[in-house]
C-alpha cells in the first residue's frame, strides 16, 4: 500500500462505515455495562493503586505528609501512575484505536515518529486541560466542591461534582463513538489528529471529577500551597503519570509488530472506524453507567447489580 493510499483509507466519508454497525454498537453497549457491574474499585483502588504508590515513595502514600516542592511533584506523578486503571481513568483505553488512526496518518511510518507522534498529539490535549484546571484549582480552593467534606442528598459534594464531570466525559466518548461508525456527524472524519488531541482534553479533564484518595491529597497540598503554578506543574505531572501505561502500551505494540499492527488496522477503513467507535462507545458507556447510575445506586438512589466482592 503506497502512502498515498494509506491516506485515502483514512480520510473515507463517514458513510462508508463499516457493516453491522448495529450490531457494534449493541456490542459496545453490552461490554460497557458489563464492565460497570463487574468492575472493583476496591482492588483497582487500593490493592493496585495503594500498593504501587507506596512502593515507588518508599512509604504509605496516605499517611505520609507531603513534605516540599520536590516531594509534592513527585507524589504527583507517581499518585498518577498507580491511578491508572481506576474507574476515573480507565477509558482513556479507547484512546488506542484513533492513535493507530492519527499514527497511519503520519507523514512518515518510521517506528520511532509513528510511535511518538499520536501520544505527543494525546498528551498535547491532555496537559492543557489539567494545566489550567491546577492552575485554575488553586485560586478557587476549598470553595470548589471536589475539596469539600459536606454531603448533599446522603452523598458527598465532591462525588456530585464526579457524576457531573463524567457524565459528561462518557457521553462525550459515546458521540465520538458513534460519530466515528457514522451514525452521528463527525467533526473529525477527516482530522485524525484533532480527535486524538479531544481525547487528550476528555483524558485531562479526568482531573475535575476525580476522587481517587491520593488525588484528593494532592489537591489539597497544591492549595495549601497558595501558589497555582504548583497546582499547573502537579497536576500536568498527575496526567503525565496516568498516561504512562497506556503510551507504553502503544509504543509496544508498534514497536513489537514492528509497526505492521498499526498498517493492518488503517489498511481497512471499515476495520479502522469499527475499532475506533466500538471502544469509545463502550469505555464512554462504561464511564456513564459507573458514575451516574451505578455510584448514586451505592448511597440509596435507584439499584444498580452488585457482585458479591463489592459488597
Amino acid at each position: 500500500m503506497t502512502l498515498h493510499d494509506h491516506r485515502q483509507a483514512i480520510t473515507v466519508p463517514p458513510s462508508s462505515g463499516p457493516e453491522h454497525r448495529g450490531r457494534i454498537i449493541v456490542g459496545s453497549v453490552v461490554a460497557g455495562v458489563l464492565l460497570a457491574i463487574l468492575w472493583s474499585f476496591e482492588f483497582v483502588d487500593h490493592v493496585i493503586g495503594d500498593n504501587v504508590a507506596n512502593t515507588l515513595l518508599g512509604h504509605d502514600a496516605k499517611a505520609t505528609a507531603i513534605g516540599g516542592t520536590v516531594a509534592g511533584l513527585a507524589f504527583a506523578f507517581v499518585s498518577g501512575l498507580a491511578g491508572t486503571f481506576t474507574a476515573c481513568n480507565i477509558a482513556m483505553a479507547a484512546s488506542i484505536g484513533p492513535m493507530s488512526q492519527a499514527s497511519a496518518d503520519s507523514p512518515t511510518r518510521s517506528g520511532l515518529r509513528s510511535m511518538l507522534k499520536p501520544v505527543g498529539w494525546l498528551t498535547l490535549g491532555m496537559v492543557t486541560v489539567s494545566g489550567v484546571y491546577g492552575f485554575v484549582g488553586v485560586l478557587i480552593g476549598d470553595r470548589l466542591p471536589q475539596l469539600s467534606t459536606d454531603t448533599a442528598g446522603g452523598i458527598p459534594v465532591r462525588l456530585w461534582q464526579s457524576m457531573v464531570v463524567f457524565g459528561l466525559v462518557g457521553l462525550a466518548f459515546v458521540y465520538l463513538g458513534l460519530a466515528a461508525l457514522g451514525i452521528l456527524p463527525d467533526p473529525f472524519a477527516r482530522r485524525p489528529v484533532a480527535r486524538v488531541v479531544t481525547l487528550g482534553a476528555l483524558v485531562g479533564a479526568f482531573l475535575i471529577g476525580r476522587p481517587y484518595p491520593l488525588f484528593n491529597k494532592l489537591f489539597h497540598w497544591a492549595v495549601d500551597s497558595g501558589n497555582p503554578l504548583y497546582g499547573a506543574g502537579a497536576f500536568i505531572l498527575q496526567s503525565l503519570g496516568n498516561i504512562v501505561i497506556v503510551a507504553a502500551l502503544f509504543s509496544l505494540i508498534v514497536l513489537l509488530s514492528r509497526g505492521r499492527a498499526i498498517v493492518w488496522l488503517s489498511s481497512d477503513p471499515a476495520r479502522t472506524v469499527a475499532v475506533t467507535g466500538a471502544l469509545l462507545i463502550a469505555l464512554g458507556i462504561f464511564t456513564f453507567v459507573y458514575w451516574d447510575v451505578r455510584l448514586p445506586a451505592m448511597f440509596g438512589h435507584g439499584w444498580f447489580p452488585t457482585m458479591p466482592y463489592n459488597n
